[in-house]
């Protein structure tokens, strides 16, 4: 039942990973100019922000497997248009519609797996669902030297091809059609009084991680990466994330959530120096970055576990849905703020830039744990592989519904 949807997104991910990393080496190989690599990469996330808020009325109006053929088709028409133009304007637009569509595709196959499932199975389902989302984003960067060998254009063919065979496991195979509810993400002011950290963590996690995906592609290539090491490294990343971060939820399962976010934020400061002031040797790059990989894409998820522990169970969903708004307001800023300062200060400037971020993430988690304790974990971690909207009632598991509940009864 779930196997036509996974296997449509692994597809589809596959090609869309190597393109993001892709767009910013093209870009910053032609001699343009950081701010104007900097819009690019916001353009694609302002699509996927704005998708998010949108998409769910067409996939109730026309279907789940129409909505994925469409937002399919489209994806595969930007990829295309790509590799046809090369002005740096039309790549903004083709990046935005590619977000918009990208997040489509993972707003289908995340309430997919919601609505098909139940809450007892949900966590399994996260499970298989990161393992595609990851698995196919890591494949994807370690391919990318070999595609681009073939020419300008491969690249972009091989996405659009990738992009358009993914309709078939989801038209071909058995499946049942689920409905799609109503998105209703609680409002960033009301989050911020509710969880300061919550919002902290998703907003400063919005800002490292799209800068990950946008900017760090340029600052291998500028310290003398050919595009095969940098897809190698990238992966390396993506491979740090999807195994570190369920050792760190656990452990932030056994912790104030509070101090083990400040100690995540730290560390990522730390690794960010380490790696622009030790030796220039690659396999030491490769761990460094796979710690930071690992660092970085936990901090989002512990951040949702904590202010869920503060949520009462009937405003968990709009929460979490919330949360992501705030990740994804992040990430559309995230290379505005952070291209300048390369431009300013050359390529070092990326990690400078990323170190000062998780610096003052670490001092303001520091100043909330002061002010107000972290409260006691009312269940374990769950991952937070989720992209849109729908997906975050993923993490809504009966065991953190009736925890709620109870902590609520005795307050």
């Amino acid at each position: 039942m779930l196997l036509g949807p996974l296997l449509g997104l692994f597809t589809i991910t596959l090609g869309n990973g190597f393109i993001s990393s892709l767009t910013s080496l093209r870009l910053d190989a032609a001699g343009v100019p950081d701010t104007m690599i900097g819009l690019v990469s916001s353009s694609y996330f302002v699509g996927l922000t704005l998708g998010a808020m949108f998409s769910d009325r067409l996939i109730a109006r026309i279907g789940h497997i129409r909505a994925y053929s469409s937002f399919a088709s489209l994806t595969a028409v930007t990829f295309l248009l790509q590799g046809m133009f090369s002005d740096p304007w039309a790549w903004l637009v083709f990046r935005l519609l590619n977000g918009w569509a990208i997040i489509g595709i993972y707003l289908v196959v995340e309430s997919w797996l919601l609505l098909t499932g139940d809450k007892i199975t949900r966590g399994r389902l996260l499970a298989v669902y990161m393992i595609a989302l990851y698995g196919s984003g890591m494949l994807g960067q370690l391919g990318l030297g070999a595609l681009n060998a073939w020419g300008e254009t491969a690249p972009f063919i091989v996405a659009g091809m990738l992009s358009s065979l993914s309709v078939l496991p989801m038209v071909i195979l058995p499946r049942a059609l689920p409905e799609t509810g109503n998105i209703e993400p609680l409002m960033p002011r009301h989050l911020l009084r509710m969880t300061p950290a919550g919002v902290i963590g998703c907003f400063g996690s919005g800002i490292t991680i799209a800068a990950v995906y946008s900017l760090l592609p340029v600052y291998l290539q500028r310290v003398g990466m050919d595009i095969e090491q940098v897809g190698h490294l990238m992966a390396c990343v993506i491979f740090g994330a999807m195994v570190l971060q369920y050792p760190v939820g656990r452990w932030s399962d056994k912790r104030d959530r509070q101090m083990v976010l400040l100690v995540l934020s730290a560390l990522c400061a730390i690794l960010s120096v380490l790696i622009l002031l030790l030796p220039d040797r690659q396999t030491l790059l490769a761990v460094l970055l796979f710690l930071l990989g690992g660092g970085v894409f936990a901090v989002y998820p512990v951040a949702v576990s904590h202010s869920a522990d503060r949520a009462v169970a009937g405003e968990l969903v709009g929460v979490i849905q919330g949360l992501l708004l705030i990740n994804s307001i992040g990430s559309v800023i995230s290379p505005l703020i952070i291209s300048p300062v390369m431009k300013h200060w050359g390529e070092a400037g990326f990690f400078w830039a990323f170190a000062l971020v998780n610096v003052f993430m670490a001092m303001l988690f520091l100043w909330r744990r002061k002010a107000h304790p972290s409260p006691t974990s009312v269940a374990p971690f769950e991952a937070a592989a989720q992209m849109s909207p729908a997906g975050a009632e993923i993490r809504v598991t009966e065991e953190l519904v009736q925890a709620a509940e109870e902590r609520e009864q005795r307050e």
